[in-house]
């Protein structure tokens, strides 16, 4: 979960929602957007929290923790979830990646972290092919889950779906 603050009128040519833009784009985007946002906060969330409360209430509690971490506060917009514990003004926008560079941006950190992450455990877990399909459910992961069983990052909930 990640959001961005960026200046008024940032130049970063090509930003976009994250899902219609090539990995190598998104990477490039990765570092200007770091050199270039007043302010950034990514929060992992891990397996064990998302099978505790359900991933929406997880990535609410991170988005309430990014919101509480940053310095700049003088309203929230989100990508269509809205914030109930929120105590600043806070527009959740349908699309909203479509509509905000500053949510274009936390998507673009978001999965850029988010598939290094995978990559990473691609080499600690080998054999599930976390590092292609991103930790997705794809045929070759379920695959994967059959042949080794489930790795220690799997989570629970996401298991149910093979069924």
């Amino acid at each position: 979960v990640c959001a961005v603050c960026l200046p008024e009128r940032p130049r970063i040519w090509g930003l976009n929602d994250s899902k219609k833009l090539s990995e190598k784009k998104r990477e490039r985007l990765f570092g200007e957007i770091c050199a270039l946002a007043a302010e950034y906060h990514i929060v992992i969330v891990e397996p064990a929290i998302i099978d505790q409360k359900n991933i929406y209430a997880a990535t609410q509690d991170a988005m309430q923790q990014i919101v509480d971490a940053f310095v700049r506060k003088d309203g929230v917009l989100t990508d269509a979830m809205p914030l109930p514990a929120c105590t600043l003004p806070c527009e959740p926008l349908i699309k909203g990646d479509m509509k905000s560079v500053s949510i274009a941006a936390a998507s673009i950190l978001a999965k850029v972290t988010r598939d290094r992450y995978m990559t990473e455990l691609d080499e600690r877990y080998p054999g599930y092919g976390f590092a292609k399909h991103k930790g997705y459910g794809t045929k070759a992961h379920y695959a994967a889950i059959r042949e080794l069983g489930a790795s220690p990052v799997h989570r629970p909930s996401f298991l149910r779906k093979m069924h």
